[in-house]
């Protein structure tokens, strides 16, 4: 399937702008915070994921009309220990997921903690996603959708259940930040053919695909 944009001539670049943006995974252990970026990044699950030891860092590019939104990602550990470390992971990001796993009710309350810290001492426009994830595990749900769509509404974040292991809005929750991010950190459009990534408005995209590519 070809991912590229519409109009172009063969052959030549389009005058793409660019723009990149620090993005801060944050959550309680084991709620799939590395298997959401794993997906989005490379379009796999790893049901045997190991844990992370205090941050990993990933990049992705998204294409969103005439503009490339360049992540780059990291992915914070979980564990009570590395939570003083966190700080340093979201300063200066202009994104956040925060994670939590509708089968834990505990792990909700630890992503409300979270947002109130990142409210409190991130970046004053930080835009702040609520994704509850593992949805392929309904059955087992301990968080309502409608419990965690209000708190999001009251709050101003944008929220989607998730669930990493069926790639279900995966790509739409990162479209859904890219959307939201100020188009003005942009980069020489002569490199945006350096930058591969997936077209999320293209369902059936693989994420090895360029978006924006010659």
């Amino acid at each position: 399937m070809n991912t590229r944009g519409t109009g172009r001539a063969n052959g030549s670049l389009p005058q793409t702008k660019i723009c990149q943006f620090k993005l801060v995974l944050l959550g309680d252990m084991a709620v799939g915070k590395s298997s959401l970026v794993l997906r989005f990044v490379k379009g796999q699950f790893d049901e045997f994921q190991e844990t992370t030891i205090g941050a990993a860092f990933l990049a992705q590019s998204v294409c969103l009309d005439d503009t490339t939104v360049k992540f780059e990602i990291w992915d914070t550990a979980g564990q009570e220990r590395y939570h003083s470390l966190a700080p340093m992971y979201y300063r200066g990001a202009q994104a956040a997921i925060v994670v939590f796993d509708i089968t834990k009710a505990e792990t909700f309350e630890r992503a409300k903690a979270w947002v109130k810290e990142l409210q409190r001492q991130a970046s004053p426009n930080i835009v702040i996603a609520l994704a509850g994830n593992k949805s392929d595990l309904a059955d087992k749900r301990l968080v309502e959708y409608e419990e965690a769509q209000t708190y999001a509404e009251d709050t101003g974040l944008l929220f989607m259940e998730t669930s990493a292991k069926t790639a279900m809005n995966v790509n739409e929750l990162f479209l859904a930040i890219a959307k939201k991010m100020p188009k003005t950190d942009t980069q020489n459009p002569t490199h945006a053919a350096r930058h591969r990534g997936v077209n999320l408005q293209d369902p059936g995209a693989q994420s090895t695909r360029s978006c924006c590519g010659n």
